[in-house]
């Protein structure tokens, strides 16, 4: 069993060109908002989270660390892509939806 000490910089990481430069799980495609939303939102709890995603539990508790040290500056960035996607939901609307609705 190896004795390297672990720290949220070597488990979270970033890369302008892996999940738009989000912080993630280092190794793995998993963002730090997608640990944060299976425990806030979805109510699971760590382990469950680990054993479901593959993931030591040490990367959960390094996420929702990473994220509770800084809430205010993830939270502003996530806020402003949920108003991208608004914007262009709007600007591009569905065409599923318009072929269901008769509207080509």
């Amino acid at each position: 069993m190896s004795t390297a000490a672990f720290s949220i910089d070597n488990r979270i990481v970033f890369d302008k060109d892996i999940l738009g430069g989000q912080p993630h799980i280092a190794h793995r495609r998993i963002r730090v908002k997608d640990i944060v939303q299976w425990y806030d939102l979805l109510k699971m709890d760590a382990d469950e989270i680990a054993t479901t995603y593959e993931l030591e539990l040490a990367d959960v508790f390094a996420a929702l660390a990473y994220y509770y040290h800084n809430r205010e500056a993830l939270q502003q960035i996530w806020a402003q892509e949920e108003l991208l996607v608004d914007e262009l939901r709007t600007s591009m609307p569905s065409k599923i939806k318009r072929s269901v609705n008769g509207l080509n």
